[in-house]
């Protein structure tokens, strides 16, 4: 007879609100409870290695450190350690902190000329050997000369594509070549910049409506007077503008037909504002990112229209309309023509 584990519903809602630096978590699954301890204030890989080598930094630092201080608040401001904090996290090996006894240092060199020799103090007093610690803390010493973290490489690489193609073509191109340098063990200080010309094959950019949906839409809530949607129409030359209430759940579709038979009628008789929730399409047809492209063609067909409001969980987070379809036609046609 298996045992029976407590839920600790309680405890684990708790867990779910609160993100602390280093956290106790509980859970069931499969029948199975686990408890593990959660420490995140160590950076991303983006390799084994190079993790391995940030844990081995900060556990050796902080061990050395312990051991020289009693109490970090007596040599340390709580405000130098918060505005080092977000230093670090904004401008990463440029960024400028005020270490122990208030002496600012950039950061690469507070990294080299102290903390190093700090760390490697710290984890051979914990008996860790000294070929993995040179092993570790080499890589660390080496990213910092080269000045290549993995946020940096990233960075590098994207500046290098010089906008070619769309954003997520970049993105994609970035992702390739970060598994593919991730294959090669090698930490992420050696690695090469990504190109574009590692992007997969460009057929990958329009696979679903998530790749090629508008995500900045205009939108109006249904009190909204007509005479205002049809301004901002006006204004940013729209076709279309998905209507969602005060929680950004889809409500309804505004087009431009509604408000020219709007004006063919007249206004509207009795004299009183029209709001756009007396003409909107209350049930519009949508899909979701994941939609395939050729199903959201099938679907604009079927049904006869010229938009799409794309929702996920019922909440608006996109629009795919006929002018995007035609624009990507336009760049296959271009490369067909250009092949031939």
């Amino acid at each position: 007879m298996g045992v029976a584990f407590p839920p600790l519903s309680a405890l684990r809602l708790h867990n779910g609100t609160i993100y602390r630096w280093n956290r106790p978590c509980y859970g069931v699954s499969d029948g199975k409870a686990h408890l593990r301890i959660e420490n995140r204030v160590l950076p991303a890989g983006p390799t084994i290695r190079d993790q391995v080598a940030n844990a081995a930094f900060y556990f050796g630092l902080m061990s050395a450190l312990s051991d020289e201080i009693a109490d970090i608040t007596e040599v340390m401001a709580f405000d130098d350690a918060k505005t080092n904090f977000l230093a670090a996290a904004r401008y990463g090996l440029n960024a400028r902190l005020r270490w122990l006894g208030g002496r600012a240092h950039g950061a690469d060199r507070l990294i080299l000329d102290v903390l190093l020799d700090k760390a490697r103090q710290g984890l051979l007093s914990r008996g860790v050997g000294r070929h993995d610690v040179d092993l570790y803390l080499d890589v660390i010493e080496a990213r910092v000369e080269s000045g290549r973290t993995g946020a940096q490489w990233m960075l590098d690489s994207l500046a290098a594509m010089q906008g070619r193609g769309k954003p997520a073509e970049r993105m994609r191109a970035l992702a390739r070549e970060m598994m593919i340098q991730q294959e090669t063990g090698r930490p992420v200080h050696e690695w090469p910049l990504a190109t574009f010309e590692s992007a997969p094959a460009e057929q990958e950019s329009f696979r679903t409506i998530g790749q090629i949906m508008t995500s900045d839409v205009f939108t109006v809530h249904p009190e909204d007077l007509v005479d205002l949607a049809a301004s901002l129409m006006e204004w940013e030359h729209l076709r279309y503008v998905p209507v969602e209430d005060r929680e950004g759940r889809l409500v309804g579709l505004l087009s431009h037909r509604q408000l020219l038979r709007l004006m063919v009628r007249g206004q509207d008789d009795s004299g009183r504002t029209v709001a756009v929730g007396d003409i909107m399409i209350t049930e519009p047809v949508t899909v979701t990112p994941w939609t395939s492209t050729l199903e959201a063609i099938r679907i604009m067909d079927r049904h006869q229209i010229g938009c799409l409001p794309v929702v996920d969980d019922g909440k608006l987070v996109g629009i795919v309309t006929e002018h995007d379809f035609m624009e990507l036609s336009r760049r296959l046609l271009e490369r067909w023509l250009r092949e031939d």
